[in-house]
């Protein structure tokens, strides 16, 4: 039988010769497949190694921050340029790490990418605080004297700060793009791991950003705001706290500072009293007038009845200027409390008035004045001590001439002096407001220009004043907490409440055994020994004041707007040991930050005051 073609056998194959093996299609997949998993797992293995190196080393650059701050506030400036030359390379470290190939190739995978993306430019915006932020900051540190940069009588050398402006200016700069950057990264598809620590970078950075900016401004304003081009004067108030007013307390000694080529002089003094009336009352902006009347622009005394200082301090100007017919290039504004951060700089002062010393004795006064004793001093034992209004400001006025004395005089520690002013400022008991357009529109970034709007403003800032409706001096002893409390969002908007607790610590007996200068008298319909405080609560702009309680009880209230910011105003009465909460809930908040909120400064430590934001149980 003939066999078919098909049934050939395969040729016998001739001695050492290799068989040729034909590989399936499938078995080339899987070498391929295990070849990639060798490579998957090599850049796993690699990103872990870097992961864990932007990790360490970033941890390190911000275990060197605290140490930072320190030697600057100490004035170690040859300590603080040896730690940023650590931090700058514990940030390269981190920034090279997150230049990596690999590293920038994980980024463009779908999913995991955005987190190697954000982690990236964490690293890098750490870098550029480092090398570009820092760096030019701590060498115009290092090369100031701050004792010759301050204020004195013998001038001052603001040379190496104007010298030094455009450097620090450009840092400002590029870590506010940096800042940027990372607040243009999406969170919402991040992992945990990498978004919580995203939002903490960024409030650092906005905090780092908020110093270069400030330390640019300075080095951009300050020489011209000292009488280095021209001869400047400014009309100091000193708000008392014990009578409040929105921005602190009522004015109570006003003075004339004078600055030519830093060269610091205290002018003419006067009182808030001795300013009179204006007739007819100055002109005010609708809103302003509608919420805190007409008194804004007739007596010194209620200038800051609102918030808004840069409002309080023109009226201020205008009131100065038609009272003595001097024109001043701006006000400052501090309290007792910022008196007291400055004698901790330039210790005790003496009361040196003879008229002064007199009554000292008489009444048992202290004859010098130090960071202890000046608060309570000038807040309460002068009312209690001195029956005699005119005397009381006498003496107020005479302690202020003492510490100011002693600041132009050069006395004192000029580190410890900044340092006070700092928190001070921070503490919003440090008021600016220049008459210059050009240093006002930059003041107005700060909170040290008081504003209620703009730029100083959070997007999710409240704001809660007191004004005093006692007449008299009862605020002293009034002590207060303030809180926000998150709600539940309704209808895809946030609302907050903001509670304000307040408790009159005066003693049963306060109607009789304090002054009636003190208590009021009940002159203006509150009995003796009570307080009466019209509290104004600001939310964010666009949002609705909603409801008010008392205690838990709905009560009317007055609704306003100032600046587009709802405002509610409601009026509490205390007596000797009551306590009384207010909860003012406002809705349609259309802002997503984290709300903060800010308080007019009592006597009482900022601190105490401000409680954590509360977070209400949402379903």
């Amino acid at each position: 039988m003939r066999k078919n073609i098909s049934d050939k056998q395969p040729e016998p194959r001739l001695h050492g010769e290799k068989r040729k093996i034909r590989r399936r299609p499938f078995v080339a997949v899987l070498t391929g497949v295990a070849a990639l998993f060798i490579i998957m797992g090599s850049s796993i293995a690699w990103l872990a190694v870097k992961a864990s190196t932007i990790n360490k080393e970033l941890d390190a650059a911000a275990q060197l921050l605290p140490a930072l701050k320190n030697d600057l506030t100490s004035n170690k400036a040859d300590d603080a340029t040896a730690a940023v030359e650590r931090l700058r390379v514990h940030t390269a470290v981190a920034k090279a790490a997150a230049d990596d190939p690999v590293w920038t190739l994980a980024s463009s995978v779908p999913g995991l990418g955005p987190n190697f993306s954000a982690v990236a430019e964490v690293a890098r915006s750490a870098d550029d605080v480092a090398s570009i932020g820092l760096t030019p900051l701590v060498k115009v540190f290092a090369s100031l004297d701050w004792d010759s940069v301050l204020p004195s009588s013998n001038g001052s050398d603001l040379g190496p700060l104007q010298a030094a402006s455009p450097s620090v200016s450009a840092a400002a700069r590029t870590v506010r793009l940096s800042a940027e950057r990372l607040n243009q990264i999406d969170e919402s598809n991040l992992m945990p791991q990498v978004s919580e620590p995203l939002a903490q970078v960024r409030k650092q950075l906005a905090q780092v950003t908020g110093t270069l900016d400030s330390a640019a401004a300075t080095a951009e304003i300050l020489p011209g705001m000292l009488g280095t081009d021209t001869p400047r004067s400014y009309l100091l108030m000193i708000q008392n706290n014990a009578e409040s007013r929105a921005s602190g307390g009522i004015p109570g000694a006003l003075a004339i500072l004078n600055f030519d080529q830093g060269k610091l002089t205290l002018g003419a003094q006067s009182s808030a009293s001795s300013v009179g009336t204006m007739s007819p009352t100055l002109p005010l902006d609708a809103e302003q007038q509608q919420i805190y009347s007409g008194r804004l622009g007739k007596f010194m005394q209620d200038v800051n009845l609102t918030p808004d200082f840069p409002s309080a301090a023109k009226i201020a100007q205008e009131m100065w200027e038609k009272k003595t017919g001097q024109r001043v290039d701006g006000v400052l504004s501090i309290d007792p409390v910022v008196l007291g951060y400055i004698l901790n700089a330039t210790g005790p002062v003496a009361i040196t008035d003879p008229t002064l010393n007199a009554v000292v004795t008489d009444v048992g006064l202290p004859a010098e004045m130090n960071g202890s004793n000046v608060v309570q001093t000038l807040l309460s034992d002068v009312y209690t001590k001195i029956d005699e209004p005119a005397m009381q400001d006498a003496y107020f006025a005479g302690v202020a001439k003492e510490i100011f004395g002693a600041l132009s005089n050069g006395k004192g520690d000029a580190k410890g002096l900044v340092s006070g002013l700092t928190r001070g400022a921070d503490e919003g008991r440090v008021l600016i407001w220049s008459g210059h357009n050009k240093e006002q529109s930059v003041l107005l970034d700060y909170p040290l220009s008081g504003s209620i709007s703009g730029q100083a403003v959070l997007p999710a800032q409240f704001g809660v004043y007191f004004n005093d409706g006692t007449g008299a001096k009862m605020d002293y002893y009034v002590e207060r907490t303030v809180q926000l409390v998150k709600e539940c969002a309704r209808d895809g908007y946030e609302e907050t409440t903001v509670r304000v607790t307040s408790t009159n610590t005066a003693s049963p007996d306060a109607a009789t055994a304090l002054p009636e200068y003190v208590t009021g008298g009940g002159v203006y319909g509150v009995p003796p020994g009570s307080v009466q405080t019209n509290i104004a609560v600001y939310g964010p702009v666009q949002a609705n004041v909603e409801t008010v309680k008392l205690d838990g009880a709905k009560v009317e209230f007055a609704p306003y707007l100032h600046s587009n910011r709802p405002v509610g105003v409601f009026t509490v009465q205390l007596a000797p040991g009551e306590i009384k909460t207010v909860d003012f809930t406002f809705s349609k908040i259309v802002q997503h930050a984290e709300p903060n909120v800010f308080v007019t400064p009592t006597v009482q430590d900022v601190k105490d005051v401000t409680l954590p934001t509360e977070n209400a149980t949402c379903g």
